[in-house]
């Protein structure tokens, strides 16, 4: 099962740049609950990325992404895998994205014609069960800062793109923690939600986080290898080589009031209709392809998303 979620449009496809800011609150969670793969569904699909998931029916565990809305920010241990320390989302919304880190956790972008991705930023928090690990120490990992406040301690994610294949050449360093400094008043962990500028990365297939903290052990890192994510911003990109590939598919009219009609270069099995939230209104297969009906829709901007990943936008009046 696939699940899609909010994406507030704050741009327009008509240029060959539009900026986007995608959050998670277009999904149906239970309050105080989370969705950690357990349905097999091995992770969860967007319009144009996806957040991968492996979950051990045997352990009945996970690692990769869940998605939550837990608020508890005071548990700590491992039963409270699924909180922020902010004990929200970002600005106090409902639902985020906390992933568990085993080697490298990724976010993979779907969509190859006609765009590709530039995420410029996106929010991030320590999860309840890193941040009080750090603060106070467990039975596994050591306080941070030691009894003296003088140990040298951090949380480091490192944040790397993929394009082609081929590993970008810069990478993004942000730290979770920070125990470095000689004056121990500014040391800290993150307890709220910050924002992450990773425009430097530019066009990607794939993002690649990797976790690292100085409290390691017999088995490697003991710091819980928790974080959580909201508010990604990011735009399609698409370059003057791609555009007559975006000719490939067109729509018309645009705007309109009661059909689109579809032409294709290539065969279509099926086309899906989005709302501006990301949310899949319709599914449209083979012999009602070429002519849509949109009555039915209320005036406002929509999503076309074709069997090939094609994208397109039309407006509805």
């Amino acid at each position: 099962m696939k699940l899609f979620y909010v994406l507030l449009f704050v741009g327009t496809l008509n240029s060959l740049q539009a900026q986007f800011l995608f959050t998670f609150e277009g999904t149906e969670i239970e309050q105080d609950s989370f969705l950690n793969g357990s349905d097999g569904s091995g992770g969860f699909g967007f319009l144009n990325f996806f957040l991968p998931n492996e979950y051990n029916t045997e352990f009945m565990s996970w690692s990769g992404w869940a998605l939550t809305n837990d608020t508890d920010n005071t548990t700590p241990g491992f039963s409270n895998q699924y909180s922020s320390i902010a004990g929200s989302g970002h600005n106090n919304s409902s639902n985020y994205a906390t992933t568990f880190v085993s080697g490298q956790t990724t976010i993979d972008m779907t969509v190859t014609t006609p765009f590709t991705d530039i995420i410029g930023s996106f929010q991030i928090s320590n999860s309840t069960y890193a941040y009080l690990s750090m603060l106070e120490g467990d039975a596994f990992a050591k306080k941070f800062g030691g009894e003296t406040g003088n140990d040298p301690d951090f949380f480091l994610l490192t944040i790397k793109g993929i394009y082609d294949g081929q590993e970008k050449p810069d990478s993004v360093n942000f730290y979770l923690a920070d125990y470095r400094f000689e004056d121990n008043s500014m040391d800290y962990i993150l307890d709220d939600w910050e924002s992450v500028n990773i425009e430097v990365l530019g066009i990607v297939d794939q993002l690649v986080f990797t976790l690292s903290s100085s409290d390691v052990g017999q088995f490697g890192m003991n710091t819980p290898a928790y974080f959580c994510i909201d508010d990604l911003q990011f735009e399609f990109a698409s370059g003057n080589d791609e555009i007559a590939s975006i000719t490939e598919l067109t729509i018309s009219p645009n705007p309109t009031a009661n059909r689109l009609t579809l032409k294709s270069e290539q065969s279509l099995d099926q086309v899906e209709i989005y709302n501006m939230h990301g949310i899949k209104l319709n599914t449209i297969i083979r012999n009602d392809i070429k002519n849509i009906d949109v009555s039915a829709l209320s005036p406002g901007s929509y999503f076309l998303k074709t069997s090939i990943n094609q994208i397109k936008r039309f407006v509805k009046i």
